[in-house]
């Protein structure tokens, strides 16, 4: 199979990159500077630009694209470059599947397409929520509609918050745990939704070989927390204790108006089209979870 795959130097796109390659499968990197080895192929999506070798005998594109939502302070600015940096590219791509009649297109979204659910469990069926989060994932998803218009077979992950070891949330979590400053946030009520890399990748995996797979699917683990439980039991998983709390105000002082819309709230989502595909998670709680994570034996099967 060849897989074409725009967002690759990303968590998730280096994994899912490996993964492709170990199983034996092409997959090709459309990169923005100058391509430096054989499989990687330059575009240009800031002016529709898509080299027409990269998409030549494609089984699939997957896109990945997209700047890190808690990178920086959502100023007005940076505001418009999360949506720059996914819609465009989105848009792009698309349009290229179309043309080159590719069956496949995965596209990347979040689990906060939903905006806050409080208490209620949201699945691929309900709607969009409010806030800036929830349509910039709208927008995003509909910016796939002319592969789905030329009969591609659409994926549009909705993953929630990734967690590996040494990256992401995890590794930026893990030293201060360790120290003993693990804190709950806010009241703590705020669901969490999660899934390990591993599960990730194996998802997208499942997707791309599964041809009853379309439309959205929630890439999160079938077991939400919200954060009071997700502090305690990674304090638990580092023999520590958590019992601080930082409350909503310092927060939103901080961090604006991503503390409302990405810390402080979340929705509580299940995995309604992967269950239903019989996709076997590695990881479906929390505790097992950490426990394998954190352990000094674990071993990735997405590397």
């Amino acid at each position: 199979m060849k897989v074409v795959v725009a967002g690759s130097s990303g968590l998730i796109g280096t994994a899912l990159v490996a993964a492709l390659r170990r199983d034996g499968h092409r997959a090709i990197r459309l990169v923005r500077r100058r391509a430096a080895t054989g499989d990687e192929l330059e575009w240009d999506p800031a002016r529709a630009r898509v080299p027409a070798s990269a998409l030549r005998g494609a089984d699939a594109v997957v896109n990945l694209c997209g700047a890190g939502i808690g990178r920086r302070r959502w100023t007005g600015a940076y505001k418009q470059e999360l949506r720059d940096s996914r819609i465009t590219p989105t848009d792009v791509l698309a349009g290229a599947v179309a043309a080159a009649e590719i069956p496949v297109l995965v596209n990347a979204s979040g689990i906060h397409f939903y905006g806050d659910t409080g208490d209620r469990i949201v699945t691929e069926t309900d709607s969009a929520g409010t806030g800036f989060l929830a349509t910039l994932c709208r927008d995003w998803e509909a910016a796939t509609g002319p592969a789905a218009a030329a009969g591609a077979r659409v994926v549009l992950l909705r993953t929630a918050m990734v967690l590996t070891p040494h990256d992401g949330l995890l590794g930026r979590l893990r030293p201060l745990f360790t120290l003993g400053l693990g804190s709950r946030l806010g009241d703590g009520r705020q669901y969490f939704s999660w899934i390990t890399l591993d599960d990730t990748v194996a998802a997208i995996r499942f997707a791309l070989d599964d041809e009853n797979i379309r439309g959205p699917v929630n890439l999160t683990a079938p077991v939400p927390v919200t954060n009071a439980e997700f502090t305690r039991v990674l304090a638990a998983a580092l023999r520590r204790t958590a019992r601080l709390r930082v409350p909503a105000a310092p927060l939103r002082l901080l961090a604006g108006e991503l503390a409302d819309e990405g810390i402080l709230h979340g929705p509580r989502a299940f995995p309604a089209a992967l269950d239903a595909a019989g996709y076997p998670f590695r990881h479906p709680a929390l505790k097992e979870a950490l426990a394998e994570l954190l352990s000094g034996q674990y071993v990735s099967n997405a590397r």
